[in-house]
């Protein structure tokens, strides 16, 4: 147990910053699940839409050190290359 206050400091603020943390990687993970979901049984306009939503998402959470910015990159690619290929099986 932590006896300083600067420790004790440090223990507050690393609880606050682990929250924030685990609330913006569960934002974007479930924004992913949902959108995969939305592109086995949804419309693509749909998915159009819940893309767009899904860059945001994944640009603020790359602005934050929580995700690297080719990571979110290398997310966002994917995702389009979902719909894309849903384009393409729609057409």
């Amino acid at each position: 147990m932590a006896h300083s206050l600067s420790a004790k400091k440090r223990i507050r603020q690393n609880g606050k910053r682990r929250a924030i943390n685990r609330w913006r990687n569960s934002t974007y993970r479930e924004a992913i699940k949902d959108y995969r979901e939305l592109i086995l049984h949804g419309s693509v306009d749909e998915s159009e839409t819940k893309l767009k939503e899904i860059y945001k998402i994944l640009d603020q959470t790359a602005a934050s050190p929580l995700m690297h910015k080719n990571t979110a990159s290398r997310y966002k690619s994917r995702l389009s290359t979902l719909l894309n290929k849903k384009r393409t099986e729609a057409a």
